[in-house]
């Protein structure tokens, strides 16, 4: 590893300073040849980081892993998890380095993270590397949802390594650089727990629960119970980023506790998609062979992940077990009735109801209308710009719908209200696919034209008739895969 000559960022070692158990050393792998495929620049601004730096070699180094500033100190994060259901006691980052904290920024401290920058001791026998689809996938995707106003990490950039990678063929390697609001998540605590157990102290497991509070929920350090604050905290930030991850039919592909967020922001674009059909059974991934992720099932897993959270917690939360479990229980009891008030609040202004309906009248009116969306195997999200065109007299629905929208027509729906929360523009899987293609074979050119749509995702614009479509009949089902 070399060192910048001339450091243009500063990255704290916070996370490895409070928690060493959890943090090993770690550098990423030399590159052949790194060439920048793609920069967040509008991210880069908002971090107070030099675009122009970034495009230089030291910057390419840094979003690379193969230079970094003066005192930095990349490590890769330990923690464990559930997937597929099953406990796996040691994930950790596999491919994935912490490069540090950058400081400065406005919103306050931000990871920069890098994934496929090379084994590390918790590859698990993996190459520790990626490739140019599923970082340019992470890419296009995370950013569409923060377009969309929706918590999630974003990607600051993609660097091609000049090094092949052996998959189902060699295809090009790449980094991808991540800024998230931290990695901490349920696994995370998991390790932590864990831990705890296997030596018979709380200390790393406290130290982690109080570096979660201090970074994501301040608040909950003045609560007469901060480990319980802090739970309620997570709960009630994932209940309503599960809420908008449905409203827009995003079907996340891979929701294991390591993936989900202590900071409520939506991580890891690995088999991820959108439901195009409604169909409350649509899975992309194409290792969910039973369909535990599907898009319908989203708010009960994460419940069951939010519940192995609680599990980890419960030495903190009370002295006594029973009454640790009983105040764990009760704070999860407050999620589903939290979501369902985030997904109906959504719902009502997806359909421009106000927002005082009554919720008699509204709630009959949602379901009847996901039932008939099922039966008409109906495009989700041409279906609502759609709807508000109807509102206006400017088209007509189909005639299955024709006394479901006697009844929504009654309520005078707000049409333009409609357009400011239903997207026209979503990273359809059809041109998802020919981007990436496009890209492993060296032309950028649609990934472009893909971003210039989806930056503004509420406001259709002539000329991008083409990126608010369905897929062609052709397309066929739709598989992605996690890219390791």
């Amino acid at each position: 590893m070399s060192v910048a000559s001339e450091p243009t960022v500063v990255l704290d070692n916070r996370f490895a300073r409070a928690l060493p158990e959890m943090a090993v050393a770690w550098q990423a792998e030399s590159a052949p040849a790194l060439r920048l495929l793609v920069l967040n620049e509008s991210l880069a601004n908002e971090l107070g980081l030099d675009a122009t730096w970034l495009r230089s070699p030291d910057g390419l180094g840094l979003l690379s892993g193969t230079v970094v500033p003066d005192g930095a100190t990349p490590v890769a994060q330990a923690y464990a998890g559930h997937q597929f259901g099953g406990y796996v006691p040691r994930l950790g980052d596999g491919r994935a380095l912490l490069l540090g904290e950058l400081v400065g920024a406005d919103a306050g401290p931000r990871d920069l993270h890098l994934k496929g920058s090379g084994r590390t001791p918790f590859a698990r026998g993996g190459d520790g590397l990626a490739v140019v689809g599923p970082m340019l996938r992470e890419y296009i995707v995370s950013e569409a949802m923060h377009a969309m106003g929706i918590p999630t990490t974003r990607a600051l950039a993609v660097v091609a390594t000049g090094r092949d990678v052996r998959r189902e063929t060699l295809q090009p390697g790449a980094v991808l650089a991540r800024i998230a609001a931290s990695h901490l998540r349920v696994g995370s605590f998991q390790y932590a727990s864990a831990h705890a157990q296997a030596v018979g102290d709380i200390g790393l497991l406290r130290r982690l629960a109080d570096h979660a509070i201090a970074r994501h929920h301040p608040d909950a350090a003045h609560a007469a119970n901060p480990y319980l604050a802090l739970y309620q905290a997570v709960i009630a930030a994932q209940a309503e980023l599960l809420a908008q991850w449905m409203l827009v039919g995003f079907v996340h592909g891979v929701m294991n506790t390591d993936n989900m967020t202590i900071s409520g922001e939506t991580i890891d674009y690995g088999p991820c998609a959108f439901m195009e059909t409604f169909d409350p059974a649509t899975v992309f991934s194409s290792i969910d062979h039973g369909g535990r992720y599907a898009y319908g099932n989203q708010p009960a897993v994460a419940a069951w992940n939010l519940a192995r959270f609680a599990e980890s917690l419960l030495p903190l939360l009370a002295d006594d077990g029973d009454h640790a479990v009983e105040l764990a229980t009760g704070a999860l009891h407050e999620f589903g009735p939290q979501f369902d008030a985030a997904w109906s609040a959504g719902m009502r202004g997806k359909l421009g109801l106000p927002a005082d309906t009554d919720g008699q009248t509204a709630r009959p009116l949602i379901e009847d209308l996901l039932v008939l969306l099922q039966q008409n195997q109906t495009d989700y999200t041409s279906f609502f710009r759609n709807l508000s065109r109807a509102a206006r007299g400017e088209t007509t629905l189909p005639a299955g719908f024709d006394e479901w929208l006697a009844r929504w027509q009654a309520l005078r729906p707000d049409a333009a209200a409609m357009d400011r929360v239903n997207p026209i523009y979503i990273p359809r899987n059809h041109l998802v696919e020919a981007a990436l293609s496009a890209a492993t074979d060296g032309d950028l050119e649609p990934v472009e034209h893909l971003m210039h749509a989806l930056a503004a995702p509420y406001v259709e614009r002539p000329g991008l008739e083409r990126y608010a479509a369905p897929a062609p009949a052709g397309f066929g089902a739709y598989r992605t895969f996690c890219g390791t």
